[in-house]
């Protein structure tokens, strides 16, 4: 595709905006309506508390439901996602930019008797419309499921595609099972979320509109859109050393997110069948916690990988995830570890004393 051609692929148009707006309604009104457990996020930084609703498998499983419902009746066309890509990335940019604006404003309102506010110059507007004035990512009752969400049904459009073209191929559909039981997976294990750093620091501003709404669906899935294109033949050992990339991806992140939410829960709790090491009284240093202190990115670095490697090896663009995923984890273990320094202090340092692999033991 030339210069000319990705402009105009790239111009909104009036079936991508309705497209979008049908998505989002769906949220809104079945979330409100749906039930789901109700679960108590931590208390944050602002002393407020939220309950969220872990509905999200059943919102997902009805949402692809009504839509295959609607493609056997004709209604909508299955392939409506993979032949609007690009119509659909720059709609949902401009839907996340002016979302962000409205965001910013609101808060700028209930905020105009604070004292804390800053001074209105440029650089404290750019910065609070970047980052955000408001905790708790919701809005409208939708939070982040959309990305995940938005990420099955392009995977899902991708590979309606590749079935109508005749071009489906193991590779395909290897990535095709990978994506859909991590996705699944993070709705079965919803509940965990509401303990993670997007939900009980970040504050709802564009970075992480945009990071949740586009880069998540439409970055996320470059590997199908890749595969569309592109024949890859994969062997049978090939094959069967992906699954098991992914199956110990799977192990390692599961694994490490569910110790660390159980502990969270239940200080005493047993880890792998014994009583949990804990430092201070507050860092558990037992099952993958005590092999690396941040072992849960080494469990989604392999799960990126799992996803990328049914392309095989001829070109880099299908290995962008997994590229961009590892730079992010290794600036956010960074991060982690300044913070933790400062909140736990020679808790910390003992912990790292006795586990004192980051990520991957004995390399890093």
């Amino acid at each position: 595709m030339d210069l000319s051609s990705l402009l105009q692929a790239l111009i909104p148009s009036w079936n991508s905006a309705y497209l979008l707006l049908g998505f989002f309604a769906y949220l809104a009104i079945a979330g409100s309506i749906v039930l789901g457990k109700l679960v108590p996020g931590v208390v944050l930084a602002d002393g407020t508390r939220l309950h969220y609703r872990c509905n999200g498998l059943v919102l997902l499983l009805l949402l692809v439901a009504l839509l295959g419902i609607s493609a056997k009746m004709d209604f909508v066309s299955p392939t409506a996602i993979s032949e609007r890509g690009f119509e659909l990335l720059s709609t949902t940019f401009i839907f996340s930019f002016l979302v962000t604006l409205a965001l910013y404003f609101a808060g700028c309102k209930s905020q105009s008797k604070s004292s804390s506010l800053k001074p209105h110059t440029t650089g404290n507007l750019i910065h609070d419309w970047w980052f955000g004035i408001q905790l708790n990512p919701q809005f409208m009752g939708i939070d982040l499921k959309a990305g995940m969400m938005g990420w099955l049904l392009i995977n899902l459009s991708v590979l309606a595609k590749s079935i109508q073209d005749g071009t489906l191929s193991k590779s395909m559909i290897l990535f095709q099972i990978f994506c859909a039981l991590y996705i699944l997976d993070y709705f079965v294990h919803e509940e965990y979320m509401t303990s993670t750093w997007d939900i009980i620091a970040e504050r709802l501003g564009f970075m992480l509109v945009f990071g949740d709404l586009v880069w998540i669906p439409f970055t996320f899935s470059i590997q199908g859109w890749w595969l569309l294109a592109n024949e890859v033949e994969l062997t049978m050992t090939t094959i069967i050393a992906n699954c098991l990339v992914f199956l110990i991806g799977y192990m390692v992140f599961r694994g490490a997110n569910k110790q660390k939410h159980v502990f969270k829960k239940n200080p005493k709790a047993p880890i792998w069948g014994k009583p949990p090491k804990v430092i201070g009284g507050k860092l558990l240093a037992s099952g993958y916690w005590g092999i690396a202190r941040h072992c849960n990115y080494l469990g989604d670095l392999l799960l990126a990988l799992s996803f990328s490697l049914p392309c095989g090896i001829s070109s880099p663009v299908p290995y962008f995830y997994p590229i961009y995923l590892l730079i992010l984890l290794i600036w956010r273990e960074r991060r982690d570890e300044s913070r933790c320094a400062k909140k736990y202090k020679e808790i910390w340092t003992e912990y790292r004393k006795l586990v004192p692999w980051r990520i991957l033991p004995y390399v890093y």
